[in-house]
């Protein structure tokens, strides 16, 4: 194959879909990592609160899940959260090894003040979406990871 030929096969990041999504991502931390750091958190730190505030007494391996993080990494943020009084753990596992987690109030009140300046990362992204337009895109993105899950129970016409 001659290196002309090969020119086709490649991505056009000016107009490449997944080029753009990585920027906004990359883009969405940074700003998330600005508006938590006056709070002394991190974005795992914020997810794993906005988790048990939603989900309470998830356990360390359903933490990691929804932190995209390892179950070392949960565990050694969890022992650090409950050194600091912002999650209780049971003493005991309620089935097999699990110990669920919870919100201690410090933690509510934590979880509270750093949703808010979150919140407020998420209107500026969406700032130029109306109402639809965010449902809209939500859809889509829902979808292009359902897709690439194969996971035909989620699709981005629904």
């Amino acid at each position: 194959m001659r290196q002309d030929d090969r020119h086709d096969e490649r991505i056009d990041l000016d107009s490449s879909v997944g080029y753009v999504l990585k920027e906004a991502a990359s883009a969405l931390r940074a700003a998330m990592e600005d508006a938590l750091r006056p709070f002394g958190m991190t974005i795992t730190h914020y997810s794993c609160l906005e988790l048990l505030a939603q989900r309470p007494g998830m356990s360390n391996s359903e933490l990691a899940r929804g932190t995209f993080v390892t179950r070392q990494s949960m565990n050694t943020l969890l022992q650090q959260l409950e050194r600091d009084g912002v999650v209780a753990r049971a003493a005991t596992p309620t089935a097999g090894k699990v110990l669920p987690t919870r919100l201690t109030a410090a933690g509510w009140r934590q979880r509270e003040r750093a949703s808010a300046a979150v919140r407020e990362v998420e209107l500026r992204m969406t700032r130029d979406l109306d109402e639809a337009g965010r449902a809209a895109a939500f859809r889509l993105l829902r979808g292009m990871v359902a897709a690439l899950r194969d996971d035909p129970s989620t699709d981005a016409t629904g």
